[in-house]
């Protein structure tokens, strides 16, 4: 074994790729909850009691 590290070739996916779908699926999901928090709000005029 070499102490340089191997290459992998065409398959390796730099991390800051994933970091960026992490990044934008967190995004939908916090759109949606406040999206959802509105919508509850304006129909039922509260967020977490029951109408």
């Amino acid at each position: 074994m070499s102490p340089m590290p191997q290459s992998r070739g065409k398959g390796s996916v730099p991390s800051n790729l994933y970091t960026a779908i992490l990044a934008v699926a967190l995004g939908v999901v916090l759109a949606t909850s406040v999206f959802v928090a509105v919508q509850c709000f304006t129909q039922y005029k509260t967020i977490f009691g029951m109408p």
